[in-house]
């Protein structure tokens, strides 16, 4: 069976800017707006922008997790526009989905997320926190090394987000004690 391009895939490649195609979140076609997200995803940096401003100024969570989805495919170059939006934005709603779209990049935003929790937001912090709870293991191990990092806060920050990864990050913890008594016992 020879698969047939869909012409609104092959349309939104084609020079569609990066704001006609967040344009196609408002078609009432589930896969146009599964399509737009994709082609999103392909024009990677300057697409960023825009969707951060969706982010910002959507009326509906719809907008914002389509947006959200967009970043997350987009990777690593939405690292730290993300992150600095999330930072200057106390909206609630914009950082619940901004951190929804990070933590979905996976490991290539744990380094970015960790550094970020040495932020005095708090409330910045436990989006950071969900984040990488959501990336879940790749993030075990760098939280891990943090728990000796020269900032207590990140070390504090690091500490409790391996414990809010319940069974996925314990582990990790546990081992670390149970190796710091061991080396105390090896000193006496």
């Amino acid at each position: 069976m020879v698969k047939q391009n869909n012409p609104a895939t092959v349309h939104q490649q084609e020079g569609e800017s990066p704001e006609q195609i967040i344009a196609k979140f408002d078609d009432p076609s589930l896969e146009e707006r599964h399509t737009a997200i994709a082609a999103l995803g392909r024009c990677g940096l300057p697409a960023v922008a825009p969707l951060i401003t969706m982010l910002a100024t959507a009326e509906d969570n719809d907008h914002r997790w389509y947006a959200a989805m967009s970043l997350g495919t987009i990777g690593a170059e939405a690292i730290e526009p993300l992150l600095k939006a999330l930072a200057e934005n106390p909206d609630r709603d914009f950082r619940r989905y901004a951190a929804a779209a990070l933590g979905s990049m996976g490991g290539s935003a744990v380094e970015s997320l960790i550094d970020a929790m040495g932020s005095e937001d708090a409330v910045l912090r436990g989006y950071i926190s969900q984040a990488l709870c959501r990336i879940g293991k790749p993030a075990v191990e760098p939280l891990t090394r943090r728990l000796d990092d020269a900032d207590a806060l990140i070390r504090s920050c690091s500490s409790l987000t391996l414990w809010q990864m319940g069974e996925t990050g314990l582990p990790s913890m546990v081992k670390r004690i149970q190796d710091e008594v061991a080396e105390d016992r090896n000193r006496s």
